[in-house]
């Protein structure tokens, strides 16, 4: 478990289905215009995707981001597609409930989680796709200290069209050295 003052991360746990599921079914509407479709007949706020969400894979990271102040799930980050070996990188994911939104949780949550992707994972290298159009989740990777390397042109499917997405990336070494300005000017 990552702890800090506004949220902690933790991994997601089986007594967390009736929550998560209803944060997802909440924010549904919201998210419909960022992620891709679900295939025919896959509900994502359903059982069998909370179910999906459980399993552990070998190649991906979840864990919950929970409001310090009561423990409500707020949202979600995960790396996948995590590749070892001289590529040591992971695709960056997160979504935030809709009755959160824009309070600061996911912002606080993602120094922990990238703590979690440069320590104990020991990536090098975490990368984000995200529409161009979405600047709230531009904002929070480029308050993180990712930069943009380029434009995905027409990337992922997504509400039937296939979208352009910036690709973000942060490595490890400049988290580590954002870190050790931030460490020397608080001395």
């Amino acid at each position: 478990m990552e702890v800090g003052e506004r949220v902690f991360l933790r991994p997601l746990a089986a007594g967390d289905e009736p929550e998560y599921r209803a944060l997802l079914r909440a924010s549904r509407a919201f998210h419909r215009r960022w992620f891709p479709a679900p295939p025919p007949g896959f509900d994502p706020a359903g059982p069998e995707a909370f179910r999906r969400a459980l399993e552990h894979r070998a190649n991906a990271d979840r864990v919950v981001v929970c409001r310090a102040e009561d423990g409500a799930i707020v949202g979600s980050f995960h790396l996948s597609e995590i590749v070892r070996g001289p590529f040591q990188n992971a695709f960056l994911g997160y979504w935030a409930g809709v009755p959160f939104r824009g309070q600061g949780y996911m912002r606080a949550g993602l120094p922990l989680l990238l703590r979690r992707a440069f320590g104990p994972l020991a990536l090098h290298r975490v990368e984000a796709n995200i529409q161009p159009q979405n600047a709230p989740s531009i904002a929070l990777v480029r308050g993180a200290g990712f930069r943009n390397e380029g434009l995905a042109r027409r990337y992922l499917k997504i509400a039937g069209r296939w979208r352009d997405h910036e690709h973000w990336v942060l490595l490890a070494e400049d988290w580590r050295a954002a870190g050790k300005r931030s460490r020397s000017r608080t001395r």
